[in-house]
């Protein structure tokens, strides 16, 4: 019977040791959750799309350069700047960068020197391209070189411009 006794009281003992685990911790979750209720707002109520009708087949597409398409058709001012022709190794510089340090004579054809920012010098005369808007020259002077140039303005149209390069202040000096 000592035994039995034994084996009660053993018995009893150890169930003690595995009650539920982290129980107070349970207990503290549950009375704190008595009061709660959770409450969900209901979802915002959606839009009716309306679709929006484009009516401005007429009007020019901001997206496309027409203009540009009717100068190279022919159409517009008609004026284009020629873009098949083989460019010339001024027409690799802005105007700005480039120049004029004097002029050589030969006979009746006056040239122009005009100095690249590379350092190099190149000859020009009438005829010669140079800058970056397809400027042909059209007069070489003793002191200057006089230019047309052709560019786009802000419509797509391609208009002509007079400009000049002028003899570099300290060559003129010299």
């Amino acid at each position: 019977m000592k035994r039995w006794l034994l084996y009660v009281l053993l018995f009893t003992g150890l169930t003690g040791c595995f009650g539920e685990e982290h129980g107070d911790l349970k207990e503290w979750m549950t009375e704190e959750s008595k009061g709660l209720r959770g409450k969900v707002e209901p979802l915002p109520e959606a839009k009716v799309y309306v679709a929006f009708p484009y009516n401005a087949f007429e009007l020019p597409d901001p997206f496309r350069a027409s203009k540009m398409e009717l100068a190279k058709k022919g159409g517009g001012s008609g004026l284009a700047p020629n873009t098949n022709r083989i460019k010339e190794v001024l027409e690799n510089y802005d105007l700005e960068k480039l120049r004029m340090v004097g002029t050589l004579q030969q006979g009746k054809i006056v040239q122009a020197l005009v100095r690249a920012p590379d350092g190099n010098l190149y000859r020009v005369k009438q005829g010669s391209y140079m800058g970056q808007n397809f400027g042909m020259v059209t007069q070489v002077s003793e002191t200057e070189v006089t230019l047309k140039e052709i560019v786009e303005d802000s419509g797509g149209d391609w208009v002509e411009r007079t400009t000049s390069l002028s003899l570099d202040d300290a060559e003129q000096k010299k």
